[in-house]
């Protein structure tokens, strides 16, 4: 447990993607950084996403041509930062004449080739449907398509990496922990925070807060620091469903719905498709969000208009929700509001500062939490010839320091290392992992050396691995977060995983900490 009279640099409230990757930013610049989140890490919004690091081609229909720049920009960065979670996808986008003219969608995609730095990625092309096999799953009625590529990310992986990345930098990262109140204090924070589980308090102290609580950003401004700050977040809820694998092939489709929205259809976890999303304002509790059986009706019906096969509620077999906390540019309709990202900083005079964070996307939040950290380094004096310069465009995250990002190249090397790995367990562990999998893994000659195994290729060694390094408390933690196995396991081993992580923190925490929980729970992601 750190010391309670020390003064940290930045107190970050919120273990989304934006606080956990200000943290690993801030912490690579030799700032000290405490970061706390009342559930697990990416519990919330950051791992509800469409699951996409891309530009937001429909964004250019509302002249968000920066945010469509940057966005594009920061594709291939991420990529090469983490190849094992990230990776290229080409999506197909059906012509229907009756909602956007061919014309305004070459020149869309003419921008969106060439707003970015594109080098690894390739360019839009056009598609022939009655001779593609992207033509097969479609109905006779489209025969005209554009292709075009972005990215996929395994949204809740990527904010775990950055958190990990971020403690080996020195940052504290405290999960199921909340933080109650907040006050300035003699030029300082003074903050409570509160492990959820026992009700166990510590003050912290820090110079600068970070108040990146995504939907409970107002919450924490209002309620817990009483500052009053000009501006307002707008919530908006996107649902998403999943049903069993409707196509084949490794491509993803845009539909253009008749409201002018789109949904996509994207491969997901090799037996699955992912459907998403919807648009609608949400008040009331975001950890409560849930998808309404009129989303359900809606993104069938959507991608029922394109599919030879309709897709009908009774095949939906697992959906998710998630509150979006954008920056409320007050437009009229929720699909319009901008994605773009603003930070508040309040720095009253002689008073310490606290940046707020409203709207963003995933993929940018790298750029954010640059932005975010340079303003902050400023904040408190740290600029200047002894800043450290931005540095995270050019490292990579945990496990993803693959030669020339060829993941292709790394799993086949796995396979020759561990050849008693079987090929579906050896991929999973590839991906999950990166080059990470040898920690995992350790001297293990067989799977008989990976310790219980719990089935479906599943063993004790991957759940000692998730609670050590990687923050991992639950079985949820580890099937819905750390991995989407929830989808694949049934409802006995699922429990048994529950199950063993229950007993392994009852009795870590007996046997080395006193039942501090609050210790046990700052060691999660130890090295």
């Amino acid at each position: 447990m750190a010391n309670e009279s020390a003064v940290t640099d930045l107190l970050i409230v919120g273990g989304g993607v934006n606080g956990a990757g200000i943290a690993r930013d801030a912490a690579g610049r030799g700032m000290s950084v405490v970061l706390c989140e009342q559930g697990d890490l990416a519990g919330a919004t950051s791992s509800a996403s469409t699951k996409l690091i891309h530009g937001g081609l429909r964004y250019l229909e509302y002249y968000e041509f920066r945010l469509v720049r940057e966005a594009l920009q920061e594709r291939e960065v991420l990529l090469r930062a983490a190849p094992h979670i990230i990776w290229p996808m080409r999506f197909v986008l059906p012509h229907d004449s009756s909602m956007r003219p061919a014309w305004m969608v070459r020149i869309g995609l003419f921008l969106y080739d060439h707003l970015g730095k594109r080098k690894l990625l390739p360019g839009s092309h056009g598609v022939d449907l009655t001779s593609s096999p992207a033509g097969k799953p479609l109905s006779g009625g489209f025969t005209k398509a554009f292709e075009y590529s972005d990215c996929w990310v395994e949204d809740s992986r990527l904010v775990v990496l950055n958190a990990m990345d971020a403690q080996a930098r020195g940052a504290e990262i405290l999960t199921r922990t909340r933080c109650d109140r907040a006050v300035r204090r003699d030029g300082l924070w003074e903050a409570t925070l509160v492990d959820v589980n026992s009700g166990a308090a510590r003050t912290v102290r820090a110079r600068a807060l970070v108040n990146a609580a995504g939907p409970w950003v107002r919450e924490m401004i209002a309620r817990r620091t009483g500052v009053t700050v000009d501006k307002s977040v707008r919530l908006v809820k996107g649902s998403h469903i999943v049903v069993r694998r409707m196509f084949e092939g490794e491509h993803a489709y845009i539909f253009q719905n008749d409201d002018r929205r789109i949904v996509f259809a994207i491969p997901y976890e090799r037996e699955f498709t992912l459907i998403g999303t919807t648009d609608l304002d949400y008040s009331g509790d975001p950890g409560a969000a849930a998808i309404s059986a009129e989303e359900i009706t809606y993104m069938c019906r959507a991608v029922s208009r394109y599919f030879a096969t309709p897709v009908r509620e009774s095949d939906v077999v697992w959906t998710y929700s998630g509150v979006r906390p954008l920056f409320d540019d007050e437009s009229g309709n929720a699909s319009a509001v901008t994605r773009d990202y603003v930070l508040e900083m309040d720095e009253p005079a002689g008073g310490a500062p606290m940046l707020s964070i409203f709207g963003g996307k995933i993929t940018t939040f790298r750029r954010l939490a640059e932005e975010a950290t340079e303003k902050l380094g400023r904040a408190l004096g740290k600029d200047g010839a002894a800043w450290t310069a931005a540095w995270t465009a050019d490292v990579p995250l945990p496990g993803g320091d693959i030669a020339g990002a060829d993941f292709a190249g790394f799993l086949a090397g796995l396979k020759r290392s561990r050849p008693w790995l079987p090929e579906a367990l050896a991929y999973r562990l590839a991906r999950a992992y990166g080059t990470r999998v040898d920690r995992l893994l350790g001297d293990a000659k067989g799977l008989d050396d990976l310790g219980i195994d719990f089935g479906g290729g599943v063993h004790e060694a991957e759940l000692d691995y998730a609670m050590r390094e990687e923050f991992a408390l639950t079985g949820d933690d580890f099937l819905w977060r750390r991995s989407k196995l929830g989808l694949h396991l049934d409802a006995n081993i699922r429990e048994a995983i529950g199950d063993w992580f229950d007993r392994r923190r009852e009795a870590t925490a007996n046997r080395d900490l006193g039942g501090d929980t609050a210790t046990l729970r700052s060691m999660g992601g130890q090295r």
